[in-house]
C-alpha cells in the first residue's frame, strides 16, 4: 500500500453491560436441568450494538442446544449473530447450537454472539432458557447434586472469550495447499476456499528504513493466536526485493530470509495460508507521481525491474516451492498507466505483461510473463496472483493481458479503497465481475481511509455475493487517525469502528 492520505473519523463509544442470571426447575420427570448465562454488551452505538452470551450447562451432557430469550424493548433485533443459528420473532431470539459446539457435557460452556439494532434505548434481556429450562444458575432439585458442584459461571481458569468465536470451527493442522480450478480456489480435496484475513505490513519497509525486521512488532504464537481470535485464515505479507537479495538495508540477504521463512511456517502451522508480496522493489524512478527517487527499494516503483526482480522470484519459489499453502503476489501495485500519464492504456497493458522498455519508466521492466517464468523455472507450483492497472484497482483489459502459466495457477489481484476509482457496485459488476467469472479474484488490500467501515461493508457484502477472498490493510497499530488501521494493539484489540467492523464481519463469514 503507497498514497493513503487518512481522514479523522468520529466513532461512538461503546458501553458495557453484564447479566448473570441465577436458578432453574424442571418436572421431577426430566433429566437434571440447569443452566447460567452471561450476556454482555461488548460494544454500543447509535442504533447498534454487538453482543455475547455465554452459555454453561449445569445439568445433564447435551447433544444439541437451544437458548432463547425476549428483547425488552419492541425496537430491539438481532441482525447479525455467530456460533449459532439465530432467528428471531417479535421479541423472541432463538439461537440453536451448531454442529462444532452442539455437545455440552455437565458444568462445560460456550459462548455465541450477534450484532444488533436498538433504537430510543438497548435494555439487557431479564430471562433466558436453554432447551427450554429456565437458565437461574442451579440444577433441579430433584436430581441429586453431583459430588462437585458445577460452576454458575464458567471457570476462572477459562473465561468467556471477549472476541465472538467464529460461526465454523478454528482450522485444525496446517494451512490448506491450495490451486486453482476454474475460477475458484480450491483446496487439494477440491474444495473451495477463500482467502479471508488481513495485511501485516513492515516487512517491506523496516529493514530499509533502520526499524528492524518486522518494525519491532512481534511476529510469535500470541501475536497469531490473537489472529486466529479474527478468524483470519490467510495474511498477506508485504516484502522488500533489495532486503531479501542483500543488495540494501539492515536485516537482509540470509537474516531477512531467514525471519520471512520463519514467520511464513508459522503462519501455515497454524492453519493460516501466507501471501508473499513483492510490494517495495529497485529502480530508480523520477516521473509522474514518483513515491521516491532512490534507486533502493525504499518506496513503491512503477514496475518491478528487469534487473532484480527476477532474481528475488527464483529465491522466493525455490524456498518455497513444495508448500503450495503459500501464495505468490507477483507486484503489489503497478502503475505503468501514470508513468506514461494515461496517455496510451494498450501500451501500458503490454507494459504490464511484457515489460521491456515502458515510456515514463528509467529503467528496464520485468513484466508479469517474466515473474510467472521465473517461479515456474524453479519447479515451484504455488498460486500466482498477477495484479492490473493503476495500483491494482484497474483489471479492466486483465483477462486479455494475462501471462501464461502451464499450470494454470493464476488468481487475479484487485485492490479497492474508497478513494479509488472503481468505487461502486455498478462498477464491480461491469470491471470485476467478468473477470471473477473467468478466474479467481483476490482483493489483497481493502479499506478505507475514514477509519469508518461503511465502504469495505458494502465492498465486503458484494466480495461475498460472489465468493471472492479479501484482506484487509493492515495489521499494525498505527493509530486509525492514520487510515486503514485494524488494531490498537498486537493482541488484537481492534480499533475504533473500522477494526470493529471488520472483525465482526470476519468472525460472521466462512471460506
Amino acid at each position: 500500500m503507497t498514497r493513503r492520505h487518512a481522514l479523522l473519523a468520529a466513532t461512538a463509544a461503546g458501553t458495557l453491560v453484564a447479566a448473570s442470571l441465577t436458578a432453574a426447575t424442571v418436572p421431577a420427570s426430566a433429566a437434571a436441568a440447569g443452566c447460567a448465562v452471561t450476556y454482555t454488551v461488548q460494544s454500543q452505538w447509535n442504533g447498534g450494538f454487538s453482543g455475547n452470551v455465554a452459555i454453561t450447562n449445569l445439568g445433564s451432557a447435551l447433544a444439541g442446544w437451544t437458548l432463547t430469550f425476549d428483547f425488552p424493548d419492541t425496537d430491539q433485533r438481532v441482525t447479525q449473530g455467530w456460533s449459532a443459528t439465530w432467528s428471531q420473532s417479535g421479541a423472541r431470539v432463538s439461537a440453536a447450537s451448531l454442529s462444532w459446539n452442539s455437545a455440552l457435557n455437565t458444568g462445560a460452556s460456550t459462548t455465541i454472539g450477534f450484532n444488533g439494532a436498538w433504537s430510543g434505548t438497548n435494555p439487557v434481556p431479564t430471562s433466558f432458557a436453554l432447551n427450554g429450562t429456565t437458565c437461574t444458575g442451579v440444577v433441579s432439585p430433584t436430581t441429586p447434586p453431583p459430588t462437585t458442584p458445577p460452576p454458575t459461571t464458567p471457570p476462572p481458569t477459562t473465561p468467556p472469550p471477549t472476541t465472538p468465536p467464529p460461526t465454523t470451527p478454528p482450522p485444525g493442522g496446517a494451512a490448506p495447499s491450495l490451486r486453482v480450478s476454474g475460477n475458484r480456489l480450491v483446496t487439494a480435496a477440491g474444495a473451495t476456499y477463500r482467502l479471508l484475513g488481513v495485511n501485516r505490513a513492515s516487512g517491506e519497509f523496516a529493514c530499509v528504513q533502520g526499524k528492524g525486521m518486522w518494525d519491532s512488532g512481534p511476529v510469535d504464537q500470541a501475536s497469531v493466536d490473537a489472529m486466529k481470535a479474527w478468524n483470519i485464515r490467510a495474511v498477506r505479507i508485504p516484502l522488500n526485493e533489495d532486503c531479501w537479495l542483500g543488495l540494501s538495508g539492515s536485516p537482509s540477504g540470509a537474516t531477512y530470509q531467514q525471519a520471512v521463512k520463519a514467520y511464513v511456517n508459522l503462519l501455515v502451522a497454524n492453519g493460516i495460508n501466507p501471501i508473499l508480496d513483492l510490494h517495495w522493489t529497485h529502480g530508480q524512478y523520477t516521473g509522474n507521481i514518483s513515491a521516491c527517487p532512490d534507486v533502493n527499494a525504499t518506496c513503491q516503483k512503477p514496475m518491478p525491474s528487469r534487473q532484480y526482480t527476477p532474481q528475488f522470484w527464483t529465491g522466493v519459489a525455490t524456498a518455497f516451492k513444495g508448500n503450495d499453502a503459500v501464495l505468490f503476489d507477483l507486484f503489489n501495485e503497478p502503475y505503468p498507466d501514470a508513468a506514461n500519464n494515461w496517455s496510451d492504456m494498450t501500451a501500458a497493458w503490454r507494459c504490464l505483461r511484457d515489460g521491456g522498455t515502458c515510456t515514463g519508466i528509467e529503467y528496464p521492466v520485468a513484466g508479469m510473463q517474466s515473474l510467472v517464468d521465473a517461479v515456474r523455472a524453479t519447479g515451484a507450483t504455488n498460486v500466482l496472483l498477477v495484479p492490473g492497472l493503476t495500483w491494482t484497482n484497474d483489471l479492466t483489459q486483465w483477462l486479455a493481458y494475462k501471462p501464461t502459466d502451464p499450470r494454470n495457477n493464476i488468481v487475479a489481484s484487485w485492490h479497492s479503497y474508497n478513494f479509488n476509482a472503481c468505487v461502486t457496485e455498478t462498477c464491480w459488476d461491469t470491471q470485476i465481475a467478468p473477470v471473477a467469472a473467468q478466474v479467481p479474484v483476490h482483493a489483497g488490500e481493502i479499506g478505507q481511509d475514514t477509519c469508518a467501515h461503511d465502504y469495505i461493508d458494502r465492498l465486503m457484502t458484494w466480495l461475498d455475493s460472489k465468493r471472492l477472498g479479501y484482506t484487509a490493510w493492515t495489521w499494525n497499530p498505527w493509530g486509525c487517525s492514520g487510515g486503514n488501521v485494524l488494531i490498537e494493539d498486537y493482541n488484537g484489540t481492534p480499533t475504533k469502528s473500522y477494526g470493529e467492523g471488520y472483525r465482526a464481519h470476519l468472525l460472521s463469514v466462512t471460506p
